[in-house]
């Protein structure tokens, strides 16, 4: 069977598939990608060519607290010497860090296994050297856990809510700050955490006592 043709004896019609709009859309995802990466690696060459002796050795020292989410641990603690709304507050909070730890460490790493930023090549001050980690980059666990403790604790124990986010961001821009993470992944972090915290509001919330439900129910709703 011969292919149709026009008045011209061309073979192109509209039983012939266009092939060139193809290749442009099955580059489009990877060029996109591309223009983040570029965007996420200028934020953190930016960062680290600022210069901000006063901040370096704070930051640094906030950064090495959070590891294995120390803070979040002694917070905990602290809120368990409290009443009844604190004890729950610190329990679903080290719920939210259990889960959100477990995805970001052995899920969102394992899959991503994004490389570690360069540190001596952007020159990242030694006044702001942690140690390394070897694990992949993507996403930020550090912040992840941050994020889940803080937006639980908050959504439980509203009065937490603001100091505790604060400290939470703070802990995020240290990852950056002191050279180990990129600004990608403490955002995916951050997002990892707050379904942490979800999960562990939602597990609580099922599984405690009718005046937690309602507690629950009544508290501010998690960010969008």
């Amino acid at each position: 069977m011969t292919e149709p043709t026009n008045a011209d004896g061309d073979t192109t019609g509209p039983l012939t598939p266009a092939a060139g709009p193809v290749r442009p859309r099955r580059r489009a995802p990877a060029a996109v990608l591309g223009d983040l990466r570029a965007v996420d690696g200028a934020l953190y060459a930016a960062v680290a060519a600022t210069p901000t002796p006063t901040l370096d050795r704070a930051l640094r020292r906030l950064s090495h607290a959070a590891d294995h989410s120390k803070i979040w641990l002694g917070i905990a603690a602290a809120l368990a010497l409290g009443g009844a709304r604190p004890r729950r507050a610190a329990a679903v909070g080290v719920g939210a860090v259990a889960v959100a730890s477990a995805c970001a460490n052995l899920l969102g790493k394992r899959l991503v296994r994004r490389s570690r930023p360069d540190r001596e090549a952007a020159r990242v001050t030694v006044d702001r050297h942690v140690p390394m980690p070897t694990s992949a980059s993507f996403p930020s666990g550090h912040t992840a856990s941050a994020v889940a403790f803080a937006t639980a604790v908050g959504v439980v124990l509203p009065a937490a809510a603001v100091p505790l986010g604060v400290l939470a961001g703070a802990v995020g821009y240290s990852r950056v700050h002191t050279g180990v993470h990129y600004p990608g992944d403490v955002a995916a972090g951050a997002v990892v955490g707050i379904a942490g915290a979800a999960v562990a509001l939602t597990a609580a919330a099922a599984a405690a006592s009718p005046e937690f439900r309602t507690a629950y129910s009544t508290a501010p709703s998690l960010p969008s």
